[in-house]
């Protein structure tokens, strides 16, 4: 019986590393050598001993707990607890990013587009598709954790040690491994790719959020969270492997769950669900951007929340950073008032630069989907009726161009009714809102380059993925590597002045609205002349 149940898995492995085979050595060199060079620079980046320590005292603020995690080994802060603790948690994040997306390509979106049931015409086991893939996903982020833990005892870095390092990658394998599993349960529970990668990703965020919160003040709330977990590691000061061992436990646990699951489970159906819609289409629906508006409702009431409740798990913190810096002598004397501006208005702005980028996300979902629909064939059946392409891409573009707004003004709006509530002197409203708001014209800039590459290049849509990762990459690793001036330059985020504490670069704004206006309009016109099925 188990036999018939698994059989051809290896088989399928097999298919599943051929079809990845660019994809697997990609991630796997990408974030190999990220890891390295991050880990390399914080060599040169603090020369003294006063230096470490006194960023060791910035890492004490409740804000930089909330966003990287609980300080350890401050009291000797040396390039390898330096480099762990602030890097860990963001690199687990990528790599439980691509075990969603690489989970959900074999399973779910295979099922929908027909590829499992053919598989499945064959002499092939009913496990033998989600055994495959979780497997290929479970060795895949061994690989991982091995190249980076061995690549880093490379770098002969005296506190960055041969045990330490492999915890390192352990703990960020064991991440991967995780959320594989998580997406491979929501992969049965859910009876499309959209909403197994959206499942998928709202469990992510919701551990990021609640290991914060934990972080910053509750504890316990962070066990709760495999983010908060690992993070327990102190990896590189005391080397603990039981979170990695119960992350790894876990994500076990959840495969058997899996496995049950999609051994009772009729092919392409899903155990959530799914509420039938009306007889007859409504006016609304009877247009394209009523119809594009349809298709994503649920996707941006969720981003809607969960913007809003990223807000305020930031703005609350904000009081204790007050509080923090003026209690902190040293603290005081390294983030010195400019021109009259308060501390936490000079935090405010690397928060803000994070915020967008975060709130880039769901815009660029929803232009995206546009090129969803039309590999599935959907788009072809749209304009066959009395519809332009001018329209159906202008639906999508506005209603992605809105979204951007939308979902910054609620994290704003979320952030300021938060940080009202906690601190003494709270921000004014509109030098939040400001500072927030000054971020859009490089999200429309990210919009209009999805918009030219669904037009011009459609296959290559999946790059505005890696030029948004790029972009957090060099914002946030800006403010602590010394990285050449013109890596920095390549983001759009990079010529967004940072509000309150720069004045505005018109000019800037300026060019990056004007090169989205051209961007789109070339967009446009290439979508309407090119092939629909390209």
């Amino acid at each position: 019986m188990w036999k018939q149940l698994y059989n051809q898995t290896g088989s399928i492995v097999r298919f599943i590393v051929r079809r990845d085979r660019v994809r697997m050595p990609i991630w796997i060199i990408s974030l190999t050598i990220i890891t390295l060079v991050t880990a390399a620079a914080f060599t040169d980046l603090y020369q003294s001993e006063q230096e470490r320590q006194a960023i060791a005292e910035t890492m004490k603020n409740p804000a930089m707990t909330a966003m990287v995690g609980p300080g350890y080994g401050l009291d000797h802060y040396i390039e390898g607890p330096m480099m762990a603790h602030q890097m860990l948690l963001f690199t687990a994040i990528v790599v439980a990013i691509m075990s969603i997306l690489l989970v959900a390509r074999h399973t779910r979106l295979d099922e929908e587009e027909g590829r499992v049931e053919l598989i499945r015409a064959l002499p092939v086991g009913r496990l033998s598709n989600i055994s495959a893939t979780l497997s290929v996903m479970f060795a895949l982020n061994i690989v991982i954790a091995f190249a980076i833990g061995f690549g880093l005892t490379s770098l002969g870095i005296e506190s960055i040690d041969l045990v330490g390092s492999l915890l390192y990658g352990a703990a960020i394998g064991s991440i991967g491994m995780y959320f594989a599993a998580v997406t491979g349960m929501f992969a049965q529970l859910s009876d499309s790719s959209r909403g197994t990668i959206g499942y998928s990703f709202t469990v992510l965020g919701v551990f990021y959020i609640v290991r914060a919160i934990g972080d910053v003040g509750h504890e316990p709330l962070s066990w709760l969270s495999p983010l908060g977990l690992i993070l327990r590691t102190e990896v590189y000061v005391n080397n603990y492997w039981w979170p990695v061992i119960f992350t790894v436990g876990s994500a076990v646990l959840i495969t058997l769950i899996t496995f049950y699951l999609n051994s009772i489970r009729d092919l392409n159906s899903g155990f959530l669900p799914t509420r039938p819609g009306p007889k007859q289409a409504s006016r609304f629906l009877q247009n394209p951007i009523g119809l594009a508006v349809r298709l994503q409702r649920t996707s941006m009431i969720a981003w809607a929340i969960g913007m809003y409740i990223l807000g305020v798990s930031y703005g609350s913190i904000l009081g204790d950073l007050e509080a923090f810096i003026e209690s902190n002598e040293m603290m005081s004397q390294m983030l010195s008032p400019i021109e009259g501006l308060t501390m936490t208005e000079q935090f405010l702005t690397m928060l803000m630069s994070i915020i967008s980028m975060i709130c880039t996300i769901p815009a660029l979902m929803m232009m995206l989907k546009l090129k969803g629909e039309e590999k599935k064939n959907r788009t072809e059946n749209l304009l066959s009726g009395a519809v332009s392409r001018y329209n159906v891409i202008g639906s999508y573009f506005l209603l992605s161009f809105f979204s951007g707004f939308f979902m910054l003004f609620l994290a704003f709006i979320g952030l300021w009714s938060a940080a009202t509530v906690v601190m003494d002197d709270p921000i004014s409203f509109f030098t939040m809102f400001k500072a927030a708001m000054i971020y859009l014209p490089a999200i429309w800039f990210m919009i209009a380059l999805t918009v030219l590459l669904i037009g011009l290049f459609p296959q290559f849509t999946s790059f505005i993925w890696l030029y948004l990762g790029y972009s957090f990459l060099v914002v946030y690793l800006g403010n602590l590597l010394p990285f050449p001036e013109w890596m920095g330059k390549l983001s759009p985020y990079a010529y967004i002045p940072k509000l309150p504490v720069e004045e505005i670069n018109y000019l800037n704004i300026t060019v990056l609205t004007v090169l989205a206006i051209l961007l789109v309009n070339i967009g446009f016109i290439a979508y309407k002349k090119r092939d629909i099925a390209g």
